[in-house]
């Protein structure tokens, strides 16, 4: 088994280059030289205020240099990639605040061994300097019901306390009452994390081993597994309900204290590699289950705040929050990793819009049955059978040139189709009927089909109306799609007597058939298929193989109603 791999240059170099590339991309930012230390560039604003710390090991990124700015933290020290920065740095870095003019410096250190000693050590050593300097330790963590000797970690709450203590340091709080009212914050704090996959450090094997359909709950910062409790893979709200629970779980001793009727802020945060579509679906799950507590979720942000590499996972941090909380909490920033939030409630707001109205499409109940009715009705229904039975298979077919999504948006019509078949009766006329399909296509079936369809069955209803042939009108219908190979053939059923048209019928489908095999060969000239060297598509179209699906179900429906 080999390293996964990384978008790096080197491993050894991996760490100085991000840090690097962080302060290029930011006008706001500076390297102090000699030492992955990141600093506010704007350092002579720090005269007369205290000057905010923190830092921890690589691999965590926005976290700790993402956060630096006016309102939040004045510096940060990396470490190499989850591992504690050395106390030479640190010490270097409050050096250089203390003489910018801070009044003080207050290291934000979570709640880890190394972190700790190595920032423990450079405030003893700062101090012999004649630096005033304070240490806050956070340790919100709830995954332990029992935590160790060591502790609580410290976990993705620590960027609420760079917001808190940084809108602080902006009025010109003193340190004192900074670590007095932080430390109470604290309190109110807690934080739990599940992972789907593990991370790798850059040149190593991943962190630990997690069989597919497992995930980790209660992972620590660095993506390692210590002790979390392995579980089966579950849906968002399950996962979600079960994180919350463990949070507030009373029976816990690291709990978070929480009842109906408090306001909190939440962070979904996510550990590295969770799409932003998933990160809604969590993030929106999380809000449900909380006003669900009678809990009143004041504030929300979503994505990636403080990571584990590409680590699929996400973490649910809860703060308490009184109005003096949200005051510091919504106070502006510049950092560039904080989210640009609204100051507007999330609980109670009406997030709602109704359209405009617009005139009902016909519906076919308004209609009566006749005669064609139970002929067309089966129809339908075997074309939908057919449809999610091929489901996968046109997926299949789609993944070599597509999105790997034509069965799918196939098998959304014709449930849309089944599901409207149950409360609707089909009339008669079958130019209503397509009017009907076309509507559902258009709202249900989704992408580019859904829109094909839909003019198709549009342009088709009005070839098809009572009174006339009906046989020469759907020959006259289809005749739209003019990429179809059994148009000739089913242009035959205008002179075709009623005896014939069966064998007319037949004849179309093979060529419907035979046409859409034949389209491995041509090339693509709109869709995703077009973007693709020709060559390298070999397999034939798959919107045209669920075409001749559909003629095939229609008649072998009629076949079986001979």
């Amino acid at each position: 088994m080999e390293p996964k791999k990384k978008l790096i240059n080197s491993v050894d170099s991996c760490v100085d280059e991000a840090l690097c590339g962080l302060v290029r991309a930011s006008g706001g930012l500076s390297l102090l030289r000699g030492h992955r230390v990141v600093l506010r560039a704007d350092l002579d604003n720090l005269k007369g205020k205290v000057a905010l710390l923190s830092g921890g090991g690589s691999g965590h990124e926005p976290a700790h240099g993402g956060y630096l700015g006016a309102g939040m933290l004045s510096a940060a020290v990396a470490g190499g990639v989850f591992a504690s920065p050395p106390p030479a740095s640190i010490l270097a870095a409050i050096l250089c605040l203390h003489h910018a003019g801070a009044s003080g410096v207050l290291l934000i250190v979570k709640n880890y061994t190394g972190d700790r000693l190595n920032f423990g050590l450079a405030a003893e050593q700062a101090r012999n300097h004649g630096v005033l300097v304070d240490m806050v330790i956070v340790a919100e963590d709830c995954a332990f019901d029992q935590p160790s000797k060591a502790g609580r970690r410290g976990l993705c709450g620590t960027i609420f306390i760079h917001k808190l203590a940084g809108a602080l340091a902006e009025e010109g709080c003193p340190l004192d009452q900074i670590v007095s009212k932080v430390t109470e914050v604290l309190k109110g704090i807690g934080t739990l994390g599940v992972s789907l996959s593990p991370c790798s450090v850059p040149g190593c094997l991943p962190s630990f081993d997690l069989p597919p359909g497992d995930m980790e709950l209660g992972l620590g910062e660095g993506g390692w597994k210590d002790g979390g409790e392995r579980e089966k893979v579950a849906s968002a709200d399950e996962l979600v309900k079960t994180m919350i629970d463990h949070i507030t779980n009373p029976d816990s001793q690291s709990h978070l204290p929480l009842k109906s009727g408090d306001s909190v802020v939440v962070c979904v945060n996510n550990l590295g590699a969770l799409s932003c579509l998933e990160m809604a679906v969590v993030t929106g799950a999380a809000i449900i289950c909380l006003e669900n507590r009678g809990v009143v979720v004041a504030r929300v942000m979503s994505g990636s705040f403080m990571t584990s590499l590409e680590m699929a996972g996400v973490s649910l941090t809860l703060m308490r929050a009184d109005q003096e909380t949200l005051r510091l909490f919504d106070a502006k920033t510049s950092a560039p990793a904080w989210p640009n939030l609204s100051s507007v409630c999330v609980s109670g707001r009406s997030y709602i819009t109704d359209p405009q109205a617009v005139s009902p499409r016909p519906h076919a109940d308004t209609h009566s049955e006749g005669p064609l009715s139970p002929v067309m009705r089966k129809a339908l229904e075997r074309v939908c059978s057919t449809l999610l039975e091929k489901q996968e298979e046109l997926n299949s077919l789609d993944r070599a040139a597509g999105d790997g999504d034509c069965g799918n948006t196939h098998a959304q019509a014709a449930k849309a189709i089944r599901e409207w078949l149950q409360d609707h009766v089909v009339p008669d006329c079958p130019g209503q009927l397509l009017s009907v399909l076309a509507g559902l296509v258009q709202e249900k079936m989704g992408g580019s089909s859904g829109a094909l369809y839909s003019l198709f069955l549009t342009a088709a209803a009005a070839r098809v109306t009572e009174g006339q042939n009906i046989a020469a009108a759907w020959a006259r219908a289809l005749c739209l799609d003019a990429l179809c190979p059994a148009v000739d053939e089913l242009m035959k059923l205008t002179t075709a007597p009623p005896v014939g048209q069966m064998a007319v019928l037949q004849n179309a489908v093979q060529k419907a058939s035979s046409g859409a095999e034949s389209t491995r060969n041509l090339t693509a000239m709109a869709g995703r298929a077009s973007y693709i060297a020709a060559e390298r598509v070999t397999l034939p179209d798959p919107g045209a193989m669920a075409v001749a699906a559909i003629l095939r179900a229609v008649l072998e429906s009629l076949e079986g109603q001979k």
